[in-house]
């Protein structure tokens, strides 16, 4: 007990984090709403060959989580890639980096409150996006006021479910294919038999001033994996980070070739691409049209399709929790980090009897619960528009992770270190290709709808600047 108390009273984040909760919290930033929800409108626009596009994005991030986690690994610390930003680049852009991530947290907590309404709308149509939003908001945010322990318990066994899930759901579409019980329209030349691969091309004018193909998708495609530098978040609070982050870094790679592209395959072969809508996950859709596959219990004809359905109705609701779980957890980590940083109020560094940043939780739960607002005030519209939001914060972080990879790289030489524990993937062409590809995101969303989401980047970074020189006047002043 003296112990703890010395630590509470030191500030210090406890390393209650084991191995099983490390990998299971990065697979379950990588699953969530982008998954289930988002391929829909990636789907639209680009048809099969969107399973290209998950691929290269894919690669990509796991690139980046790579050049993240030569740092953590290097110096597991709170506050991850911000406090790199600040150590090896400047003190504006580590005080940027945390804020745009806070925000970027904010912005998906938002789309996954969201997307847990429309879920729930699976089920009963009349509940409202917002009635739904506000209870589970309550409840995740009750379980991230206990310790770091029971967050990792509860995102440990939704991760579990959903990769149970996914798993089943890939094998029983396998069976579904090959038995030719997922009906007239279930068949692996689905893939390619309506306009081929690449129906709508990579990059053309769909006749009404938008534009489709496969690198149209991409901005949809990038928002499944923003999640997976929360790796980098939980190393401070981390046993062993040495050994953790780089198994469960590594495991990126094989995690998207198959929940991403390997779902994806059997999603466009059991039904045909164009019947794919933006509206409610392909995977519930898919699965609840199928017919022809019953079988009997007690003399009763049970279809067996509608209670997979419904199984996967309850998957994807687990995989938004799962999300919204992590996304307070590194909300508070990152407010956390920035006060003990100097760049965010002191009270935001307070941790409870749990060693838990209770304040920080309570500031982000605040900001988090206008999505109840804006989804009783635009439930239609209110996803896309975050969504949309998120892509744009996603690739800021990105960027300064990237760059960021640049300056430690540097100052290490500099100081004679030569090999790192968990050195980066191609290093520094890989940084190079990284840049060039989230460039070409932000380029294709001005094009495609999300001019919006980009012009208001250095709207933000400017009043990121603002906000950064007041406060350091403001420190001046109370120093003189």
């Amino acid at each position: 007990m003296e112990e703890e108390n010395k630590n509470l009273n030191k500030g210090e984040l406890k390393r209650s984090l084991c191995n099983r909760h490390i990998q299971l919290i990065a697979l379950g930033g990588a699953i969530g709403t982008g998954l289930f929800l988002g391929i829909g409108p990636a789907a639209v626009l680009a048809g099969p060959s969107v399973i290209i596009g998950y691929a290269i994005a894919g690669f990509i991030a796991f690139m980046i989580m790579r050049q993240l986690g030569e740092m953590v690994v290097q110096e597991p610390i709170s506050g991850s890639f911000s406090q790199f930003a600040y150590k090896y680049w400047s003190p504006f852009t580590g005080f940027a980096s945390g804020w745009n991530y806070w925000l970027l947290y904010i912005l998906v907590s938002m789309a996954e409150l969201t997307a847990i309404g429309t879920y729930v709308q699976f089920w009963w149509p009349e509940i409202p996006l917002w009635a739904s939003s506000l209870f589970f908001f309550v409840i995740i945010n009750t379980i991230n006021l206990a310790n770091v322990k029971i967050y990792g318990e509860a995102e440990f066994w939704f991760s579990i479910i959903k990769v149970v899930a996914i798993v089943a759901m890939i094998i029983f579409g396998i069976y579904l294919l090959l038995s030719g019980s997922g009906g007239p329209k279930a068949n692996i030349s689905n893939l390619w038999s309506d306009g081929g691969l690449f129906p709508k091309g990579f990059f053309t004018s769909d006749g009404s001033g938008g534009y489709q193909g496969l690198l149209s998708s991409l901005a949809f495609i990038m928002f499944s994996f923003g999640g997976l530098e929360l790796i980098g978040i939980a190393a401070a609070e981390t046993d062993h980070p040495e050994k953790t982050i780089p198994k469960a870094t590594n495991q990126v790679i094989y995690r998207i070739l198959i929940f991403y592209v390997g779902a994806l395959i059997i999603l466009f072969s059991l039904s045909p691409w164009r019947e794919i809508t933006i509206k409610t996950s392909p995977f519930v859709t898919i699965f609840n049209s199928l017919s022809g596959f019953q079988f009997d219990l007690f003399g009763t004809t049970i279809s067996f399709t509608k209670i997979i359905a419904n199984a996967l109705n309850l998957v994807v609701l687990t995989a938004a929790l799962s999300v919204y779980n992590s996304s307070v957890y590194s909300n508070s980590r990152m407010l956390y980090g920035l006060s003990k940083q100097g760049n965010a109020p002191k009270f935001l560094s307070k941790l409870n009897k749990n060693h838990v940043p209770i304040m920080a939780i309570l500031v982000s739960a605040i900001f988090a619960a206008i999505c109840v607002i804006v989804n009783k005030i635009m439930p239609e519209e209110a996803l896309e528009y975050l969504m949309s939001l998120v892509v744009s914060c996603l690739v800021l972080n990105w960027i300064i992770i990237t760059i960021t990879h640049f300056y430690f790289k540097k100052a290490l030489k500099n100081q004679g270190i030569i090999k790192t524990k968990f050195p980066s993937l191609w290093y520094p062409i890989g940084n190079y290709i990284c840049l060039f590809f989230l460039i070409a995101i932000l380029i294709i969303m001005w094009f495609t709808g999300m001019k919006l989401s980009v012009e208001l980047i250095p709207v933000w970074l400017i009043v990121l600047f603002i906000c950064f020189h007041l406060l350091k006047y403001k420190k001046i002043k109370k120093g003189s």
